[in-house]
């Protein structure tokens, strides 16, 4: 199965590497579904009924990120992020994979490199109008198209290739986006990498996921604020620092 970071090929077979599939590592090759493996049935998100949005607070060790699920278009990808974000599942994982010009994926591993148990692959939704650009929240998987379980990735470029039949003739599903926090993620695309336990990609220093949870309804409605009128949030910051 192919790699990223193969940095040291030519710049156009790298590309064409990297945009291959955006896939668990080789040494979890034994954890993809069998053929004709059913996907996993979910259970209703609670979601704001109005906006059908989802807003989750992914805490790292660079920071805060905040994210917006979008329930309307992509149900079931949001409820299976949910399932492993109520359990705890996130809590402690790292970043394991960041290539600067493309993506930082994360959510199934341990810091030692021990894979996280997760639940049975979901369908991908891929073809759900949203696309993979800058920003994005979408399902990682490996060239089994309905094999996305724990791992999702955010794309730090756009991406348009991800979006399309690329992989088992299917794109990766976006499900969501961040809507504050892009200047963490972007401090975690430009860290240095090593290879780890034969997966390339891996941060030197472990980015470490420390707390994925649903923000309160207070906690939405002071975001949703923020987000309505960030030069006036602007504004106040500068003058109670003045």
């Amino acid at each position: 199965m192919s790699s990223f970071g193969v940095m040291t090929r030519t710049p156009l077979l790298a590309a064409l590497l990297a945009l291959l599939a955006i896939v668990a590592p080789a040494r979890a090759q034994q954890d993809q579904p069998a053929d004709g493996a059913a996907p996993a049935e979910s259970t209703p998100a609670e979601t704001d009924q109005e906006t059908n949005t989802v807003y989750v607070l992914m805490e790292t060790s660079k920071g805060k990120i905040y994210l917006a699920l979008d329930h309307e278009h992509a149900p079931i990808s949001v409820e299976n992020f949910l399932m492993y974000t109520d359990e705890g599942t996130y809590d402690g994982t790292v970043f394991h994979r960041v290539i600067d010009s493309f993506m930082i994926q994360g959510g199934g591993f341990e810091p030692s490199g021990e894979k996280r148990p997760t639940k049975d692959p979901i369908k991908n939704e891929w073809n759900n109008g949203l696309k993979n650009k800058r920003g994005t929240i979408a399902m990682a998987r490996t060239n089994v198209p309905d094999s996305a379980t724990n791992q999702f990735f955010i794309n730090v470029v756009n991406n348009p290739r991800l979006s399309m039949p690329i992989s088992g003739a299917a794109g990766y599903a976006v499900f969501g986006k961040v809507v504050k926090g892009m200047d963490i993620v972007d401090e975690i695309r430009n860290v240095e990498t090593t290879t780890k336990r034969g997966m390339r990609d891996w941060p030197v220093e472990d980015i470490t996921i420390e707390k994925v949870r649903r923000l309160t309804p207070e906690e939405v409605e002071a975001l949703e604020a923020e987000l309505a009128h960030p030069a006036a949030q602007t504004d106040d910051a500068a003058a109670n620092n003045g």
